[in-house]
């Protein structure tokens, strides 16, 4: 199995997951001060960004499997996992399945209704078809603040930090993923339903998403009443962009990388989370 992955920082592994269409990039506004307190490794899952897509995808079984294999490549025993979106829902399978330390998932799918689903996919869909626009085109419209209101307002409350080279990298992963219809095909009937057992678990909303509405942060209290769920305040559907020192504080909280607070989420964004540290790039297997 080949994966693309980033790497930076030491301490406790701690892995980040992506959701559909997105890459690694994601999670760029929080790897730096993350990296301070973990060892991260940021990758692209099977599918998406520099990974190729899996010859055969079974859905949730698939990605779990692989990324069990991805972890025993790279010798890492249980290591925390932290997810977006689906991979929110790989982080909870993850734990579930046994291969987690610990799991933050934010705005998880796994929680949502048929109609729910069906009409995130929609959205999801529009944007990946607004994504072939020609890659000229597309460069000169993230260039201004109403290119990237229009292209990502619908998955962030800020989309005016995202700079015009992130934003074309981000829609040319969307346009680009060659597992998005696999997965979203099997995600129309995908439902979370195991059990993380002793794992530590938050699970985190944005209050402002449009992809996977808040609502559906009751049910997974419901199905999960043990994990910790935590109100993102002002925060959209990919919470790392809108608000990168909570969403920091919240996932070092559950590795117990620092000490918990609690109560909500403040969405108020943090500008000394865009530090960054030295970092190891690799595509292709992890060496034994």
């Amino acid at each position: 199995m080949t994966v693309h992955f980033d790497r930076s920082g030491s301490g406790e592994p701690l892995v980040l997951i992506h959701g559909i269409g997105h890459h690694w990039r994601a999670w760029e506004p929080v790897i730096g001060p993350l990296s301070r307190h973990h060892d991260v490794i940021a990758l692209d899952l099977p599918g998406f960004g520099h990974s190729p897509a899996p010859e055969v995808n079974q859905g949730m079984p698939t990605a779990v499997a692989m990324l069990g294999e991805f972890f025993a490549g790279l010798g890492l025993d249980r290591p925390h996992v932290a997810g977006n979106s689906l991979g929110g829902a790989i982080a909870l399978e993850l734990a579930a399945a046994g291969l987690a330390r610990s799991a933050t998932a934010l705005s998880p799918a796994g929680f949502a209704t048929p109609a729910q689903v069906r009409r995130a996919l929609v959205v999801l869909r529009s944007l990946r078809f607004g994504a072939f626009t020609p890659t000229p085109v597309l460069r000169a419209f993230y260039r201004t603040g109403f290119g990237k209101r229009f292209s990502f307002g619908a998955l962030v409350t800020r989309p005016g930090v995202i700079s015009a080279e992130r934003a074309l990298a981000d829609t040319l992963a969307l346009r680009d993923g060659k597992g998005f219809e696999a997965v979203a095909r099997y995600g129309a009937e995908y439902a979370f339903a195991g059990d993380p057992g002793a794992v530590p678990v938050t699970i985190a909303w944005g209050s402002r998403d449009r992809i996977l509405e808040p609502v559906q942060a009751l049910r997974a209290r419901e199905v999960l009443p043990a994990a910790r769920h935590v109100t993102l305040d002002g925060c959209g559907h990919v919470p790392m962009s809108d608000d990168p020192g909570t969403v920091t504080r919240i996932i070092l909280e559950t590795t117990a990388a620092v000490p918990l607070r609690s109560g909500s989420a403040s969405g108020r964004p943090d500008p000394s989370a865009s530090g960054r540290t030295p970092r190891r790039r690799r595509t292709g297997p992890p060496r034994r």
